[in-house]
């Protein structure tokens, strides 16, 4: 068995030392990681009210939500903070919190 620590191409990120970028009005994303084909992680902050404009549409792969804080809400119903959802491959969703919630979102495929 090796011992050996081997750390090459580990990343680590404190999303609270990541410039928030708005990407919708009272929707901010701070991009944790990206990688290969479309693979990433972020972290999306809602503010009270926030809603997603459109709906949500999972095309290219699924998407997968852990709420870390607040209530969110996919448009069925709502979801509290340690909650873990799993959108797989052509579903959709229409994101929104009337609260305030703070999510990690990760594309695991792209």
């Amino acid at each position: 068995m090796n011992e050996e620590l081997n750390f090459a191409g580990a990343v680590v990120a404190d999303w609270n030392n990541i410039d928030a970028t708005e990407c919708a009005e009272g929707i901010t994303e701070r991009v944790l990681w990206e990688g290969e084909n479309g693979k990433r992680a972020l972290v999306y902050e809602f503010e009270a009210g926030a809603v997603f404009p459109g709906v949500d549409v999972h095309e290219d792969g699924p998407e997968q939500v852990f709420v870390i804080s607040g209530v969110f809400n996919d448009g069925r119903e709502d979801f509290h903070a340690g909650s873990f959802l799993h959108f797989p491959t052509g579903t959709s969703h229409a994101p929104k919190s009337e609260s305030g919630c703070v999510l990690l979102v990760l594309y695991p495929e792209g």
